[in-house]
């Protein structure tokens, strides 16, 4: 597995500040034993499972902190168990594709997974890439609730509810809204977002636009006329909490 290492760092040690415990979901036996070896030597727990039945059923024995999921597998795919996974809780998936089609990455957000990477890896990204995901559901600081256009977010439950009705994001959607909360009326480009909202330098700008097409599908009363987050053209994203039409 090729490719530059990405920038970033791990505590002292390379170990984690909590340990998670890692379902490995890849038919490829060495692909598997080396992602495993990696996240085991930062300091996590790994189960691994070579198919879809097999990673469901860990799953439900032992509930992961986090799955890393191959997108190409025997029988049930990647996309299939990514949506049995989300359909049983807020399990964190990065998934791994040997694709670098951007059809594929973009399909694999829409069913829920929070981030991927694209074969040839190198480990250590794969590694960052997990515990950057990790620390995004164990927010350091205490912060209250966020409260803004019958939108509420709460970061320490990380739970979020429009009118009062519970909303089922992706920790990416959760994040994104949470940030469009705490900075109304602000413009905000993709590049911005990405870098401020998921602490990214780098990666693919489609990334933003399909989670705040996700996003606005599930805090729009019209998501095909959006009033809370709008395109702000030729920049990228604002949050309206007054909900004006954009012009």
């Amino acid at each position: 597995m090729g490719g530059s290492p990405a920038s970033g760092s791990v505590s002292p040690g390379g170990s984690p500040a909590v340990p998670a415990r890692i379902l490995v979901v890849d038919d490829d036996p060495t692909v598997a034993e080396v992602v495993a070896g990696y996240l085991e030597r930062a300091g996590h727990v790994v189960d691994r499972a070579d198919d879809g039945p097999a990673a469901l059923a860990r799953a439900a024995a032992h509930r992961p902190d986090l799955v890393v999921l191959d997108l190409m597998l025997p029988g049930m795919d990647g996309l299939e168990v990514c949506r049995r996974l989300r359909g049983t809780g807020p399990v964190p998936v990065v998934m791994l594709t040997a694709r670098g089609d951007e059809d594929d990455r973009i399909l694999g957000l829409e069913v829920g997974a929070d981030d991927y990477v694209t074969k040839p890896f190198s480990p250590r990204e794969l590694v960052l890439r997990v515990e950057s995901v990790l620390r995004r559901t164990r927010p350091a600081a205490v912060e209250g609730p966020l409260d803004s256009a019958g939108l509420t977010v709460d970061p320490v439950a990380r739970r979020a509810a429009k009118n009062g009705a519970e909303l089922a994001l992706t920790l990416r959607e959760f994040d994104l809204l949470a940030f469009f909360l705490r900075h109304p009326g602000r413009a905000f480009a993709r590049e911005e977002l990405m870098h401020r909202v998921w602490g990214w330098d780098f990666g693919d700008l489609s990334t933003v636009t399909v989670h705040v097409r996700r996003l606005r599908g599930k805090v729009e009363d019209d998501p095909a006329r959006p009033r809370l987050i709008q395109t702000v053209w030729g920049v990228g994203y604002r949050f309206d909490p007054a909900g004006r039409e954009a012009v």
